[in-house]
């Protein structure tokens, strides 16, 4: 038998993080992290309560944010370049600057020497990269990444944590990541928002005060695996870990 009733994927939520920090959102899958997101993008619109960006109320598609998700989204038709400008020919901004900003993204990103290639001779870490580029082009105040690397090995994924660090401490972009990863939150992030399962509510919010940048080895340090420890255990706490 099909139910085909309303599934309630969260309940009463409420957190913030100042502009410039990472803040991370982790928690079993169908928690509700990816509505949040959706909802904060205004994609979605929320049965109640309200999203304040900027002091600015969100009852609607923001303008001022980039989105990155699980799956790239490239257009396979157009190469890498025309893929991070796609943002400026749509809002009319295809200026030889946006043009170079785009460059310099790549870049810093380290992608630039495929700009005149195509996403399918792309590896997925290489992907994501410029997909990352395109969300920043147009300099949003908010950059928000739906579980980003959660399709990539282990290595690429740890070289992409480097890479986003360095990036958005460049950037100075107010960043919301949402992860299935414990480990991939506590290095990334200046707040740590930790999720029940569905219906989603927020068991805890862990301020992580690791000087940046951060090397990767600070997951081996004891502080860190306290951290990640105590997430963990709130986890087993709700039944989501076998203890």
């Amino acid at each position: 038998m099909t139910d085909t009733g309303d599934v309630r994927a969260l309940d009463p939520v409420s957190f913030g993080f100042d502009k410039g920090q990472i803040l991370s959102v982790v928690g079993p899958s169908g928690c509700g992290k990816s509505t949040l997101l959706r909802i904060l993008a205004g994609i979605d619109a929320a049965t109640g309560g309200e999203v304040v960006i900027d002091g600015t109320r969100v009852s609607g598609p923001f303008g001022d944010m980039g989105i990155v998700f699980q799956r790239d989204l490239l257009l396979d038709w157009r190469n890498v370049l025309d893929n991070v400008m796609l943002p400026a020919e749509l809002a009319k901004r295809n200026t030889p600057d946006m043009r170079q900003r785009a460059l310099d993204l790549l870049r810093e990103l380290g992608v630039h020497e495929f700009s005149h290639r195509y996403p399918y001779e792309l590896s997925g870490g290489m992907r994501q990269r410029v997909a990352i580029a395109r969300a920043l082009l147009l300099r949003p105040s908010l950059l928000l990444l739906d579980e980003p690397f959660s399709a990539l090995d282990a290595m690429t994924r740890d070289q992409m944590n480097v890479i986003l660090q360095r990036l958005q401490q460049h950037e100075k972009v107010s960043t919301l990541l949402i992860t299935h990863s414990i480990a991939e939150a506590v290095y990334l992030s200046d707040r740590v928002v930790v999720m029940s399962a569905r219906p989603g509510r927020v068991l805890d919010i862990i301020d992580i005060d690791f000087e940046k940048p951060r090397p990767l080895s600070i997951r081996e340090e004891p502080r860190f695996t306290a951290i990640a420890r105590q997430i963990r255990v709130l986890f087993e706490n709700e039944g989501v870990l076998a203890a």
